[in-house]
């Protein structure tokens, strides 16, 4: 401020270029753990039930990513989803998902979700439920 208490324009303008926008990260970034990603994938097979090893499995570009389940008689718990490093960002975790839930429904088990993975997915997509 000088002798007339005016601000010095100058200086609030050279501050505001500092420290604008004051908090918020760039939008789309590694910083912001958001990365893109490539297309959803549409070629890469169907699904397969291994009842040995209680999974719900896909292999991609020879990669097997998995949904592990319980299944009880009259239940299907959906316990825990894994999609190796070289095949994420595809939505196929997304596509175990709805597998899974296609055929605990087409068998006729209620549904019970633990893997926090799923649990996400039901919430983002709520026509599933």
């Amino acid at each position: 401020m000088d002798a007339d208490n005016r601000v010095d324009d100058r200086k609030v303008d050279e501050a505001l270029e500092e420290t604008f926008p004051a908090s918020d990260a760039p939008a789309n970034t590694v910083e912001t753990g958001i990365r893109i990603a490539a297309a959803p994938a549409t070629d890469i097979g169907d699904v397969s039930d291994n009842t040995a090893r209680s999974r719900f499995e896909l292999n991609v570009d020879g990669h097997i990513a998995y949904l592990e389940y319980e299944r009880t008689p009259t239940t299907l718990t959906l316990v825990h989803t894994e999609v190796p490093a070289e095949i994420r960002g595809r939505h196929i975790g997304n596509r175990l998902v709805e597998a899974a839930l296609a055929i605990g429904r087409s068998e006729g088990r209620r549904l019970v979700v633990v893997c926090p993975f799923a649990r996400a997915y039901l919430q983002r997509h709520r026509e599933a439920n």
